[in-house]
């Protein structure tokens, strides 16, 4: 068994290893990075085949293996997440295919319509499959991460005391639809979504339960939705049209996605870290194109401040915008 693991996870990494593949030799063991979640993530071989095999190594109300193993099976089972060879929610060890990843920017296969297409239906068929289990009502779950932002004083309450009282007249306003809880996976970032060359996955589900499907349409649109035409497009293809109320809920709930990862990026900040006076800084656009081309790092505090800032005034801007208003009122209509 490889020095890599603990040795308190090591019976039951063999445990799953035996009950996947009838052994518990391991031809190699690398560790993966690049998460946020903390779980122990590792490329194992067994039989000169790669596989996934993740530890989760954090738990509480929220980072719960029954819960995340559940929706993730549900996924596999639909062809949306890479096929599970095991999974053991009381031992948090779950072992699965492995997906040789490719570049999404500079390999996809189409234009970027043809991604958001293609995007838009894997999210349809994951929302129109079984319900995941019921967790807590999604805004109710920002307000919680809200309290913890304004503790934790990473920012000057007065930077953003416009957002929350903008997005307060958001919380007021906005009621899921009726038919609009869904099997979520609530966390589409692009580190979740992976190219292998033909097709797309979803993956890593610890934040997946039953919630409104505009939640994970607005991680789409925030990242590959860039016109209002593109918007459509991802309505269209997902709803089978585009209209006014549809528009609005997308619009209402990006502001939201912006919101959440500043909000949750912020816990992985160091306590220690001074506090910002303002939200200036390079544009969320801006700390994007870097990303991609490998020209900003997330690993450091201070480059989490700065996304942290970017995130939260985009939101911002959003909130300010005349079509936020426009928005609210025709969904209460």
């Amino acid at each position: 068994m490889s020095d890599l693991f603990l040795e308190t996870e090591r019976p039951a990494v063999e445990r799953a290893l035996r009950a996947a593949f009838g052994t518990a030799e391991l031809d190699t063991a690398v560790p993966m990075t690049g998460g946020l979640s903390g779980a122990k993530v590792l490329k194992i071989r067994v039989g000169g085949i790669a596989y996934l095999l993740r530890i989760e190594t954090a738990r509480d109300a929220f980072r719960d293996p029954a819960r995340s193993y559940a929706c993730m099976k549900i996924a596999a089972d639909g062809l949306l997440a890479p096929r599970l060879r095991h999974a053991d929610a009381e031992s948090g060890v779950a072992i699965m295919d492995f997906i040789d990843e490719r570049s999404l920017s500079l390999d996809y296969h189409g234009a970027r319509e043809d991604l958001i297409v293609e995007a838009a239906q894997a999210a349809r068929a994951l929302h129109a499959g079984p319900v995941f289990p019921a967790l807590v009502d999604y805004l109710d779950g920002m307000d919680a991460l809200i309290g913890r932002f304004q503790a934790r004083g990473l920012v000057a309450p007065g930077a953003t005391a416009e957002l929350f009282e903008r997005y307060g007249l958001l919380r007021s306003g906005y009621r899921t639809a009726p038919g609009d809880l869904v099997a979520s996976h609530n966390d589409l970032n692009p580190r979740n979504i992976l190219y292998d060359g033909a097709r797309l996955w979803f993956v890593d589900w610890e934040s997946a339960f039953l919630a409104d499907r505009y939640v994970d349409l607005s991680c789409l649109a925030n990242l590959f939705a860039h016109t209002q035409a593109e918007e459509d497009l991802l309505l269209a293809t997902y709803f089978g049209r585009a209209d006014e109320e549809k528009r609005a809920r997308l619009y209402l709930m990006r502001q939201v996605n912006h919101l959440f990862y500043g909000l949750v990026m912020a816990d992985g900040v160091a306590a220690a870290t001074p506090s910002a006076p303002n939200l200036e800084g390079p544009s969320l656009a801006q700390v994007h194109d870097a990303l991609t081309f490998g020209d900003f790092e997330l690993g450091s505090d201070e480059g989490r401040m700065t996304y942290i800032k970017a995130r939260l005034a985009q939101a911002l801007a959003g909130l300010r915008s005349p079509r936020f208003k426009a928005a609210l009122a025709a969904v209460q209509t």
